[in-house]
């Protein structure tokens, strides 16, 4: 009786202890989540205090705008000639991006905006896209080098290559750092590094920024969409300010499509209205 009892026991206290020791584990288990679950918001808070830092230089570096005056750069006329572009340079509509590389909201259109139109619109042939750059050199102080360096790739065509490379690299843009993308997309370092030390595109990228200061344009990305003009210009139709979502885009892209130039439309009209004595 006692033996039979005492296994009894043995028994309880055996099945206690692996109670306990579940009890443990799972304890365990559940700390290890909660400490993932803290990192993560953590990560997000991080996130965001940056969006913040980064929202709060944009709008100390940049002038005071009327208000609730018109935007500026409506119906401005832009020259693009000789500016990177891709898709057809003969489309009907002809969108401007005013970017730099060293923009955390750049990278962002660039990541979850630009992908879309680029399948829609640039390889369909719907739009001529063309970048011109504005470096907010008070805020990023690598920006304008950056841009120096796009167009240093852009002598052996690898402008669009080096724009993405850089895009992916906003961290490493220091000059040292330069040549090294520039090896990675295939552009020879000699002559690349000879390009930019000799500054040769400095002049360009500041009448991008003197072009874009002249119509308003002061923050970055900054998209404009308009009809494309003669002799490589185009006049400004819509302004999309900041890194906004892709439906933005298709809604303003798709307007302006189904605009008619004014000066078509009023020849259209005289040539259907009968002639007045």
């Amino acid at each position: 009786m006692r033996s039979r009892s005492g296994s009894v026991l043995s028994g309880l206290i055996v099945a206690g202890i692996l109670a306990a020791s579940a009890a443990t584990a799972q304890s365990g288990n559940d700390v290890s989540g909660l400490k993932q679950e803290i990192q993560a918001l953590k990560a997000g808070q991080d996130a965001i205090q940056k969006d913040l830092q980064e929202i709060k230089k944009l709008l100390a570096a940049r002038p005071v705008a009327a208000a609730g005056g018109p935007d500026k750069a409506l119906d401005a006329i832009i020259n693009v000639a000789g500016e990177p572009f891709k898709g057809n340079k003969n489309a009907k509509l002809t969108v401007v991006e005013f970017s730099e590389y060293q923009c955390p909201f750049c990278a962002r259109h660039i990541r979850d905006t630009y992908p879309t139109i680029d399948k829609e619109y640039i390889q369909t042939g719907k739009i001529k896209y063309v970048f011109r750059d504005l470096p907010l050199e008070s805020i990023h102080k690598n920006a304008f080098k950056a841009a120096e360096a796009a167009h240093c790739a852009g002598e052996e065509g690898k402008f669009w290559e080096m724009h993405d490379k850089l895009f992916e690299n906003q961290k490493e843009l220091e000059p040292a750092k330069l040549t090294v993308h520039a090896q990675a997309v295939g552009v020879d370092a000699k002559k690349f590094q000879a390009c930019l030390d000799s500054g040769k595109y400095a002049a360009d990228v500041r009448k991008d920024m003197a072009e874009a200061n002249k119509i308003g344009i002061t923050g970055t990305p900054t998209t404009v969409i308009g009809l494309t003009q003669p002799n490589d210009t185009i006049k400004v139709l819509r302004v999309i300010r900041g890194a906004q979502a892709v439906a933005a885009f298709k809604e303003a892209l798709d307007a302006v499509a189904a605009e008619k130039p004014a000066a078509a439309a009023a020849e259209k009209k005289a040539a259907i209205e009968p002639a007045k004595n």
